[in-house]
């Protein structure tokens, strides 16, 4: 599984890289904040979801601490998508990163 520390991932969007981020954490942690531009697809909606991925972009997986995103990114490669997972989630992203939510 390929993984990406929040720090590189907030260089991409500073350098306006096009990015697809994808956010897999419940309601209520996302209302809390959200990495901008990020979709919101909770993990137990994935699978149904899929055909909102298209699978020649890269998504970049989040979650709170790693975890489900990890899950999120075995999930999709094993389904032929190109995923990386960010390590740390937005705990990394909140202590690691300049770019506010």
């Amino acid at each position: 599984m390929k993984e990406i520390h929040a720090t590189e991932l907030a260089n991409k969007l500073k350098n306006d890289e096009k990015v697809n981020i994808i956010d897999v954490r419940e309601d209520e942690e996302v209302a809390q904040g959200i990495i901008p531009g990020a979709k919101h697809i909770r993990l137990g909606e994935i699978p149904e979801k899929l055909d909102e991925l298209k699978k020649d972009e890269h998504y970049y997986m989040v979650c709170r601490s790693g975890g489900r995103s990890g899950r999120a990114t075995e999930y999709l490669e094993a389904n032929g998508y190109d995923a990386t997972n960010m390590e740390g989630g937005m705990l990394a992203w909140e202590d690691e990163t300049e770019i506010p939510e």
